[in-house]
């Protein structure tokens, strides 16, 4: 051991770490939900142009190959039996005439949302310039397009009457959705609540592996259906594959595909997500996610913007869907 003074050199040479270079720290993002996230982001994805050529060429090929069989089948039916095979030749046609029938439905719902796309570019067009000769024009378009709406009558009404008491974009859009797109946004908002608490109650109170994504999914392609009828974009098979992938790329750029405690213990209490078990706490977060797939097609199929005073409030829907399955503690 040695004895005497010892010398402790308090000078570093070490040079001081820089801040502005440390990497970033991670996203941790909560294990609730994740497979709900995962499917967002994968619905979001665009399919590359080798892909969309390989489904086309397969759709093209097993049509063919369907349409050649049928043929065949219906012409050698002929010739062995007559009667039968006039049956069977009937039985195609009517099939192809409900096929061509659905192909024109399809084209009339992607076209009906191609016009709210329409309207809601053109309002932030006119908003963005401020341009009133453009949003009365909007206007004039949204009032056609409820034209055969009879619970929209009065609103119309209103909105022809005061029209021309507006003096700028701004305002003559508020009016419109005072008197016009306000009660379609208290109906949406109760598709949006009824669907999240769908998925937190079957999520919390059913143990079956996948059920609460399988829920969720389901439930929000019924919402995002729902929405769209309620706005007025009827949608079918494909129009609905097209909208439900354009809320969901909404939500991936907007980045609202998460949510945590945060967002969660204002509303029903302090550490929710401690308090509650596993499942509960898993129906929560997912409830919550719905509620954000369901305003974001809100977004997606209003065709008027929202303003900063009708825009709806994600954590007001999740207060409003959830306080009435789990209560604060």
């Amino acid at each position: 051991m040695a004895k005497g003074p010892v010398l402790i050199d308090l000078e570093d040479d070490t040079p001081a770490a820089d801040v502005a270079s440390a990497p970033p720290v991670p996203d941790i993002t909560p294990p609730q939900g994740q497979a709900m996230q995962a499917a967002v982001r994968f619905a979001a994805g665009k399919p590359s142009a080798l892909s969309r050529w390989f489904w086309g060429l397969a759709l093209a090929v097993i049509s063919a190959v369907v349409s050649v069989a049928a043929w065949d089948f219906a012409i050698s039916l002929l010739d062995r039996a007559p009667l039968l095979g006039w049956v069977v030749v009937g039985l195609i046609t009517a099939l192809l005439l409900v096929a061509l029938i659905i192909a024109l439905r399809e084209l009339a719902a992607i076209s009906r949302l191609s016009r709210v796309d329409g309207l809601r570019h053109a309002a932030d067009t006119a908003l963005g310039e401020d341009n009133l000769s453009q949003a009365r024009a909007v206007t004039n378009r949204l009032i056609a397009f409820y034209q055969g709406r009879e619970e929209t009558r009065w609103g119309r009404d209103r909105l022809v009457d005061r029209m021309g008491e507006q003096f700028d974009a701004v305002t003559l859009f508020t009016l419109a959705e005072d008197e016009l797109l306000a009660p379609l946004d208290t109906a949406a908002s109760r598709e949006v609540e009824a669907a999240a608490r769908q998925v937190a109650t079957v999520t919390a109170l059913v143990p079956l592996a996948m059920a609460d994504v399988v829920t969720a999914l389901a439930s929000s392609l019924r919402m995002i259906r729902r929405i769209a009828e309620i706005y007025g974009g009827r949608a079918g098979f494909l129009g609905s594959w097209r909208l439900t992938r354009a809320v969901f790329v909404h939500l991936v750029a907007t980045g609202a595909v998460a949510v945590g405690d945060d967002l969660l213990e204002p509303i029903l209490g302090g550490s929710v997500l401690s308090k509650l078990s596993r499942r509960f706490g898993e129906g929560l977060v997912n409830g919550a996610l719905t509620a954000r797939v369901g305003v974001a097609a809100m977004e997606v199929c209003r065709p008027l913007p929202f303003s900063a005073r009708h825009k709806p409030s994600t954590r007001g829907v999740i207060k409003r869907a959830l306080s009435g399955v789990f209560s604060k503690s």
